[in-house]
């Protein structure tokens, strides 16, 4: 079985590639942010549609009317930004038809537009560009050169696109790979259910107890001593792109810190179990403000955000996602079931009720009186509903 994965490596610009990097990077801006005017104008004013087909045919008049500016990056390249501006439009739509909170595509600025994209290795783009050269890896960008690339890890299967990206003063670039082949891991007849959590990360149904660092809790000290440095500066000056450069930094730091985490845990559980059953978080609703408003504000207003905050350092995304494409990958099988009352239900006799939980931690049910670590026997029930969901699709 073959799948698709991603690799992303340091790149080693020269001042003359990196300056050309951020032009690259401004230009494509510019492009998105045209384009979107003139969809809003167009419809705005003449009631017209305009589409992904029309901008990208328009390309060749706009490339040839700034020789020195748009034509100097590939045309292949300015054809990904489009469309996606395209799928930037078709979420809304999608949003809107289901009732959601719309959020119109919104112009971009110099700190929000971070990466371009090559749809096809070969056109503007070559992956391992001197593959004779013996000590380093290059990536070659038209209109930039050939780049170094710090390869710390072999690349496997065939690379179909490929990406730049700018993390604060640092370049990547992401590869993304067809029929790469399926490392699957010997069988080892074991189950697991995980609750997701935020005194540990992970709590599995046997026991077992994965750390949550909290990174972000652990740099908030250096944090708010930064964004109060940033308070005092002055708009627009060079002292003030210096501090908000340091705060890029850090948040950078615990962001690595955090999928580096992501990783090792899931790796872990990959290795260890056969089926690995988790709960179907919707962590987008469940990191929503306190309900309210300015005249009657909702209550514990202060207690959500610090759960917010809590759940959002964790990672749980981050992890369910990582975990996702490592058991594909191993030839594991992963099942998200529904989480409703896995922490409320006793794992013994079935009861249900509010009162079971005595604390975060201690689980004492009220009927039979079985006691357990509160986050052992909601990972315990999380595995139950798993293999009978696994069950009933098996028996259908």
């Amino acid at each position: 079985m073959a799948v698709r994965r991603s690799w992303k490596f340091l790149l080693r610009p020269t001042s003359k590639q990196a300056a050309a990097l951020t032009a690259c990077l401004d230009d494509h801006r510019q492009l998105y942010n045209a384009a979107l005017e003139h969809r809003r104008t167009a419809y705005r004013k003449a009631g017209v549609t305009i589409r992904y087909g029309d901008q990208s045919a328009d390309l060749k008049h706009i490339r040839a009317d700034d020789p020195d500016g748009q034509a100097r990056w590939s045309f292949s390249s300015q054809q990904a930004t489009l469309r996606r501006l395209d799928k930037a439009f078709a979420a809304f739509f999608t949003r809107v038809r289901e009732g959601r909170t719309p959020g119109f595509p919104r112009f971009k600025g110099r700190g929000w537009f971070d990466t371009v994209e090559w749809p096809r290795d070969g056109d503007g783009c070559r992956w391992d560009s001197q593959p004779h050269h013996p000590t380093a890896t290059y990536v070659r960008l038209q209109g930039t050169g050939h780049v170094q690339v710090h390869q710390h890890r072999r690349v496997v299967g065939t690379v179909k696109t490929l990406s730049v990206k700018r993390e604060g003063k640092r370049w990547f670039v992401v590869l993304s790979c067809d029929d790469v082949p399926a490392e699957s891991l010997p069988a080892t007849g074991a189950v697991a259910g995980i609750d997701m959590g935020v005194a540990s990360l992970v709590t599995t149904s046997d026991g077992t107890f994965v750390v949550n660092p909290r990174h972000l809790a652990a740099t908030a000290e250096r944090l708010a001593d930064a964004q109060r440095d940033l308070a005092r500066k002055k708009r627009r000056s060079t002292r003030r792109r210096t501090a908000v450069a340091r705060i890029a930094a850090l948040h950078a730091k615990v962001r690595r810190q955090r999928l580096d985490g992501a990783h090792k845990a899931a790796l872990a559980l990959v290795r260890d179990y056969d089926k690995i059953v988790h709960e179907d978080l919707r962590i987008t609703n469940m990191t929503r403000s306190a309900s309210g408003t300015v005249d009657a504000p909702g209550r514990n207003i202060a207690a959500k955000s610090g759960l917010n905050r809590s759940i959002l350092d964790a990672g749980w995304g981050v992890f369910l996602t990582i975990l996702s494409y490592k058991a594909e990958s191993a030839g594991r099988e992963v099942i998200a079931v529904n989480p409703a009352n896995t922490s409320r239900a006793c794992s013994r006799c079935g009861h249900c009720a509010k009162e079971n939980r005595v604390t975060q931690a201690e689980f004492r049910c009220t009927a039979c009186d079985h006691q357990a670590h509160a986050d052992v026997n909601a990972a315990i029930n999380i595995l139950r509903a798993g293999l009978a969901l696994r069950q009933a699709a098996e028996a259908a």
